[in-house]
């Protein structure tokens, strides 16, 4: 791996602490099986649906179990 320092004149501490940013991203994205599905993202998640509030009764009840208004 080539690291080029394109623009500024970075510390050696300054540039240290940048690669080991990108050794520890690199190798976290290495621990990950390829087949393993990723992180759920918030908005697919139902639960944030149904914590929002719960229908009350009434006539027109069934429209409101699903989308919040």
């Amino acid at each position: 791996m080539n690291i080029k320092v394109v623009r500024g004149n970075p510390t050696p501490e300054e540039l240290a602490a940048a690669l080991a940013v990108v050794r520890a991203r690199a190798a976290a994205a290495a621990a990950v099986p390829s087949g393993a599905p990723g992180p759920r993202d918030a908005w697919a998640d139902p639960s944030r649906i149904a914590a929002a509030r719960v229908p009350s009764p009434g006539p027109a009840s069934w429209t409101r179990t699903y989308w919040p208004s």
